[in-house]
This record gives C-alpha cells, structure tokens and sequence, in this order.
C-alpha cells in the first residue's frame, strides 16, 4: 500500500532578519534631480518629474535546504537536497505516524556537504497490506556545529588600504547588537559606494543584491539588506551586510582572497544611515554565534575595534 506523507517545513532564521531574502518583486524610479544626479527610489516620484519606472528582479536566487519524499515499492525514503556552498546543519522529525515499522527512527541531527543531497531516512509500513502515512518538519542552519574559529593570519580591515573610517558599534557596545549572532559585530560608517573589501579569504556561501532602500522597522527593512557572507576554512563565515544596490562582484561559490574588492557599502535594509555591518559568524548548534576579532594594525600587531575608533586600514 502506497505511504503518504504530509510535508511540515521549518526553517531557521539565518542571522537574525539581516540575511532573510523576500521574494516580492521591487519598483525602481529612476531620475534626475535639480542637480542633474541620479536618484534611485522605490517611491514614486511627484507629479510633473519626468522618470524612469523599472521592476526588478531577483539577481541570485537564496541558498536553500529542501526534504522530499522519493516513495519506491513498499515504503518512502525522505532525501535532503542542500544548495548552500557550505554545510549546513539539519535537525528533523517525524510526527502523526500511522503505521509506520516501530523500529523507524523518530528523527535527527546531522550535517549536509555543501551543495548535495542526501538521504535522512527510510520509512516503512509496520503493516505492509495497511495504509502508511507521516508527516515530517526539519529545521535548518547553515556551518557545522563542530567549526571553530582558528584563524591562521590576522583578519584586515574590510576596506581599502590606508582608508579610515569611524566605528559606530562595537563590542561591548550593542545597541542595535542585542543577539548572539551580532555581539561582535562592528559598524563602519562609510559613504555610499565606498569599497568593500574581503577580511578574510574564503567561498563565497551567499549574495543578496537587489535590494536598494532602507528604513528603521526591523520586521519590514531587516530582510532588504544586500549581504554577502564568504565560509572561511575553519568553518566560520564573515557577513558584510547593508551593500549598495547591483554592486556586488562575486557569486556564490567563487573563491575570493583576503583583500579583494567584493562590493560597495551602501544603505540598504535595517539602517539609519550609510555603513558597513561586518561580522564573523560560526553556527553554535542550533543558532548563529557571532565570535571577537583582531585586525591587522601598524607594524602588523594585532588591534582590536572599539566603538569611537576611526582605525585604518593596513
């Protein structure tokens, strides 16, 4: 008798709402303004200004993990499928079991290889000449729980050589900081198309680019920030979050090395102004955990960031 199932999905948030991606599609005004600039909004312009009007759509389709069923004669194989360049860590469970084999397990916690698919489990009737029937949820986060952070050099300023910029936030500062995932998180304030550049080498896991306003409701501006995240070789990953609008320079997957040109800072997502929100991220087991980091300083002694700096880049 053939097993049914009814799917239930869960999944995590990653980095509080700094990384979560919408999927509505966005109008773009275009025009000049009295000065003769470019001016880019999603309002729409007063009556009488002559603009352009475009829809935008998504550059990159977000990282995922998905579970299927994959039925074959007699019972059903559930079958996770991960498209993050980096692993991820899944935790699953089946519910409402009717019929199943009583020595079927109830769930569990394992960790899927960058982009693969792998089997979770094999689900069989208890009574093969009865119905069969389950449902499942599953909760995901990406990193494996076992990385650490061991860096092998010192992290650089995540901008230009010989560039300073001052620090609005850093620990033991945490105003807008307030979860584990950005406890040590550090804000650049830095003009609108200022370079960004990679604090450590690594693969890039994930790229939103998009998106090109900001605000200050979390729930609404909190998903509309362009991001990149790069997995470092010991399992951690940076974030570089509030980017300007289509100036990202590399894909997921593409391999970058410390110091090289990734993207534009801008003003997008949760943000009160123009900055840079870097962080360096490994998963705790269940939830992301921001970690300390030391910079490069003059001489190439090791410096930490402190809120009021305004350090440079070496």
């Amino acid at each position: 008798m053939r097993t049914s199932i009814a799917c239930g999905l869960m999944v995590a948030t990653i980095a509080a709402v700094l990384i979560c991606q919408g999927a509505s599609a966005q109008r773009l005004y275009k025009y000049q303004d009295e000065s003769g600039a470019w001016v880019f909004t999603d309002r729409q312009p007063d009556a009488g200004q002559r603009y352009e009007e475009n829809e935008l759509k998504r550059s990159f389709e977000p990282p995922s993990v998905t579970v299927t069923e994959d039925p074959f004669a007699g019972g059903s194989r559930l079958v996770a499928n991960n498209s993050y360049h980096a692993p991820v860590q899944i935790v699953f469970q089946l519910q409402d079991t009717v019929n199943v084999a009583a020595d079927t397990p109830v769930g569990g916690d394992l960790v899927l290889d960058p982009r693969s698919t792998k089997e979770l489990l094999t689900v069989l009737p208890a009574d093969p000449s009865q119905p069969s029937s389950f449902r499942y949820r599953f909760q995901y986060l990406p990193g494996d729980p076992r990385a650490r952070h061991r860096p092998t050099e010192l992290y650089r300023l995540p901008f230009a050589l010989a560039k300073a910029f001052p620090v609005s936030q850093a620990y033991p500062d945490q105003l807008t900081h307030t979860d584990p995932a950005s406890h040590y998180a550090i804000d650049f304030v830095m003009p609108i198309g200022s370079g960004v550049y990679a604090a450590r080498g690594g693969v890039v896991m994930e790229v939103a680019s998009q998106y090109f306003r900001s605000g200050t409701l979390l729930e609404r501006d909190g998903p509309r920030a362009n991001v990149v995240r790069i997995l470092h070789d010991d399992g951690t990953f940076g974030l570089y979050a509030h980017l300007n609008w289509g100036a990202i320079r590399v894909v997921p997957g593409q391999r970058v090395r410390q110091g090289e040109y990734i993207a534009d800072s801008g003003n997008t997502g949760f943000s009160t102004g123009p900055h840079l929100h870097f962080a360096v991220q490994r998963n705790g087991g269940g939830r992301l955990l921001s970690v300390p980091v030391r910079f490069k300083g003059p001489g190439g002694a090791a410096a930490n960031v402190v809120s009021g700096d305004a350090p440079m880049a070496y």
